[in-house]
């Protein structure tokens, strides 16, 4: 395990199921997070697939690193998403919000994963990633991703109202295989409120990133060294930015 702490963001270098555990209950305001889908095919064999070859046309495949823990079948995606969400939840404060992002064809298992684990399951938030999602000839555009979202018990009907629905590109210049805008993790936060926040698969950091520009506690954890470097980059980046736009009085 490995651990930098750049401003007010921990970021950790380890398996999340190993690092939930340290962690102190009830600390978070909210979970917001992008977990490997296991997705990609009907079959087995599509799943264990590499991820470039998954989620990439050929021409931009090797443009990123490869992503851990995504070759899972669904039992043992249900039984994962399962188990990482019910130890999330144990660090979530009463009433504190869970995101999860999932595609379309584990959407079904990860609303099942998400009420198995405790959560109060209340809904789902479509990302429209507009006419840029890839075409399939003879098919409907395979143009949104989908946030399952739930709380930790009651939540009280106060506090800012985020859109059901986004509506925005993917980013032209992406730090991941799966990567998506910094803006869709911010308009996500609003409603979580300004407390820490708890990012069990990081990736590239665009949630950290998020976080940064909204003052908020911030910790992630992502098992894959290159993308952990990436999101430590970013990170130092984002922190930077801030102080410099501070200093401006922007």
């Amino acid at each position: 395990m490995r651990i930098e702490k750049i401003g007010s963001a921990t970021l950790y270098l380890a398996d999340a199921l190993d690092v939930l555990p340290t962690l102190e209950a009830g600390s978070f305001a909210g979970i917001l997070t992008d977990p490997p889908y296991s997705s990609g095919g009907a079959f087995r064999g599509d799943r264990s697939a590499p991820t470039s070859a998954k989620y990439q046309s050929s021409q931009h495949r090797g443009i990123y690193p490869e992503f851990a823990g995504d070759t899972r079948d669904q039992r043992s995606y249900f039984a994962w998403s399962t188990l990482w969400l019910s130890r999330a939840r144990a660090l979530t404060a009463p009433g504190g919000i869970v995101c999860t992002f999932s595609d379309w064809r584990q959407l079904p298992t990860t609303t099942d994963a998400v009420q198995a684990a405790g959560w109060v399951w209340r809904g789902v938030v479509p990302w429209d990633k507009t006419e840029r999602g890839r075409p399939q000839l003879g098919r409907y555009r395979a143009q949104a991703e989908y946030v399952v979202w739930g709380t930790n018990g009651a939540r009280p009907l106060s506090g800012p109202t985020a859109p059901g629905v986004f509506r925005m590109p993917i980013p032209q210049q992406k730090h991941h295989i799966a990567g998506k805008p910094v803006d869709l993790m911010e308009g996500l936060l609003g409603p979580m409120g300004g407390g820490p926040i708890l990012d069990p698969f990081m990736g590239s950091g665009t949630v950290g990133v998020a976080c940064v520009a909204r003052g908020q506690d911030y910790v992630g954890i992502e098992m894959t060294e290159a993308y952990f470097e990436i999101a430590c980059q970013r990170m130092q980046e984002a922190s930077a930015q801030l102080m410099i736009d501070s200093v401006r009085g922007l």
